[in-house]
Order: C-alpha cells, then sequence, then structure tokens
C-alpha cells in the first residue's frame, strides 16, 4: 500500500464523458484474511480468518451496462457518480449512490479506488462527498453492501462508522461470486436537510 501523502484529489459529478474511466478502473483487491459467515438458527456470526495465500478478487464486468445510456444529466443529478480525479488528470477512484425517497436512504451502489491511490484518502474523501449528498436530500442513513471476503474494505467502513445491519447468503449464488455472502452496512446521516 502506497503510503500517505499531501495529492490533492479534485472530487466532481462525473459526466457522461467519464464512462468509459469509470468501467476501466481497476476495482479489484488482495486480502490476507476474509471474514467467514457462521449461520445459525437464530442468526449469525463473523469470524476473521487468514487465508495463504493471499486472495486477489477481481470483479466481473456489469452485466446491465450501461444504465446510464438513456439517463442524461438528470439521472446523473438524482443518482450521481462523484469521481475523484488526481492533479495528473487521472481516476483516482469515484463512488456511486442512489437516494430512496420513502425511506431517505442512500445507497452506496459502488465505491472504488485504484491501485495506486489506495491509502491516501481517496476512498474517505469520496465516501465524504457521498454523506454530503446524503444531507443535501435528507437522508437519514447511508447503507452499503460489501462481500464478506472483502475484509478490507470492511474494515475501512467500520472505522468510518458503518455498522452491520444484514446478511444475505444468497445474493451471489447465479454470479461468478458464488459462495460468498454479502454483507449489510449502514450509518446514521447526521446534520441532513430535511426541508
Amino acid at each position: 500500500m502506497p503510503p500517505a501523502d499531501d495529492t490533492t484529489y479534485e472530487i466532481r459529478t462525473a459526466t457522461p464523458e467519464d464512462t468509459g474511466l469509470v468501467e476501466a478502473l481497476d476495482g479489484s483487491f488482495t486480502t490476507a484474511t476474509i471474514f467467514h459467515v457462521e449461520t445459525a438458527e437464530n442468526g449469525f456470526t463473523l469470524r476473521e480468518t487468514a487465508v495463504d495465500p493471499p486472495l486477489t478478487k477481481v470483479f466481473p464486468d456489469d452485466e446491465d451496462e450501461d444504465d446510464s445510456a438513456d439517463g442524461g444529466d438528470q439521472e446523473l443529478q438524482e443518482d450521481p457518480t462523484f469521481l475523484a480525479v488526481a492533479p495528473d488528470g487521472s481516476l483516482a477512484g469515484f463512488v456511486s449512490v442512489a437516494y430512496a425517497r420513502w425511506n431517505r436512504r442512500l445507497t452506496i451502489e459502488d465505491i472504488e479506488v485504484a491501485p495506486d491511490h489506495r491509502g491516501r484518502g481517496v476512498g474517505r474523501a469520496l465516501m465524504s462527498r457521498a454523506e454530503e449528498f446524503a444531507r443535501e436530500r435528507g437522508a437519514g442513513h447511508i447503507w452499503l453492501e460489501v462481500t464478506n471476503i472483502n475484509a478490507p474494505a470492511i474494515h475501512v467502513y467500520h472505522r468510518m462508522g458503518f455498522a452491520l445491519c444484514g446478511l444475505d447468503t444468497s445474493l451471489y449464488e447465479s454470479t461468478a461470486s458464488a459462495g460468498e455472502y454479502a454483507l449489510y452496512l449502514s450509518k446514521p446521516c447526521r446534520g441532513a436537510n430535511r426541508s
């Protein structure tokens, strides 16, 4: 992991022209631990376990490609993607969000940070922008889903104030991620504008 430095990233809303950059970002990760899910009749527990050799996860391409093709700028305003752009103009990371009015939930649909920019506060800056958007919309809470094998992300989310709120043992069954479990995390959105 590269050391933290004083690089300043521009955080901005994505435009349709940014689609190729977002799709090309390497969101893979390598981990030396995973969270084993142990289910019981009345619940479940998580147990962090070492894996040797370390596991590398490469996410498959989205099967429902190009949701934004006919959404245009209006969709970007309703459910935006925020980018972190490095000083050299390269994409350091992004976060895509969706807001549901009925339960005042902001969902983190996807967040990825390029390997060369990890450990430099890019993910935290993107999440801060997502939280700002959540407050603007009047969200009561922020919610996300993460695979149980992404221990590095789970640890980061916990440091950001997210807590485990659910589990789905079947979400990935018919996908390339079969055998993994979906963990759901949430955190309250303080200071939301409820007007």
